[in-house]
């Protein structure tokens, strides 16, 4: 059985969008299926021709992201990591498919190296650590500048409007075990998010070259975000200057 399926809390804010798809595939893993097997008997919404396999069908030497995009095969190990990259994978394949042509033109251009890339280490980033933001102007503002205190405590009652969806497959994982440090890299949504499945759509026409090699994201300790855990409703909660860092005291 894939280790640590049992202790995600469908019930927290952040797993909120991802109940429904998730749930049955971790009962089907506490059953005793595989990861893979229980992903890829999951219904899916859109139609992607992705297929979930064990990991031992990806080939010695060959790099995970060109094997997707070659046989359309994601190679799934029994884990918390890949059981939530493969919810990503069903949730958002229109996104999954286009951050791994991305990838794979990177490999064929470049090979495989010790550094990935600008482009490369942009997308590795968002693809592990992302999430898209819809909030007002205003919360965008105060996160660009990493005015915690305005974001969080003068701004709050804004966020009753925003909307904060998670797209990194590592950081749900990581939030499977909430700690106080745990950073996603946010992506601004331009208008109010319909569905998830338009929210795929749009995100995936977003994924171009030039303006992801730059890193278009901002980081965000989701923690922090109202509602997300009890110990932030003390604001003492913002003043950790370890995790809420100003733009001066990041490092170079």
């Amino acid at each position: 059985m894939a280790a640590g399926v049992e202790r995600i809390d469908w019930r927290a804010a952040w797993l909120a969008p991802w109940r429904a798809p998730g749930e049955p595939v971790v009962q089907q893993v506490l059953q005793g299926d595989t990861v893979h097997s229980a992903l890829q008997a999951a219904p899916q919404g859109v139609s992607v021709p992705i297929r979930f396999v064990p990991q031992a069908d990806l080939p010695h030497g060959t790099a995970y992201e060109q094997f997707i995009f070659d046989t359309g095969c994601v190679p799934t190990r029994d884990n918390l990591h890949d059981f939530f990259n493969g919810l990503v994978w069903r949730q958002f394949p229109l996104t999954k498919r286009r951050l791994n042509q991305l990838q794979a033109q990177a490999i064929a251009a470049q090979g495989v190296g010790a550094v990935r890339g600008p482009l490369r280490d942009a997308l590795t980033l968002f693809d592990e650590n992302g999430a898209v933001l819809d909030a007002p102007a205003p919360l965008w503002s105060a996160l660009r500048a990493r005015d915690w205190h305005r974001l969080f405590i003068d701004l709050r009652p804004l966020w009753a409007q925003a909307r904060l969806v998670l797209v990194g497959h590592a950081l749900m994982e990581k939030l499977v075990y909430p700690r106080k440090s745990i950073t996603a890299h946010v992506y601004q949504a331009p208008a109010a998010i319909e569905s998830i499945a338009s929210l795929d759509r749009w995100l995936a026409r977003e994924l171009q070259p030039q303006a992801w090699s730059r890193k278009p994201f901002v980081p965000l300790p989701v923690m922090g975000v109202p509602g997300w855990c009890h110990e932030n409703e003390n604001f003492s909660f913002y003043d950790d200057s370890s995790v809420f860092r100003t733009l001066a005291a990041r490092p170079a």
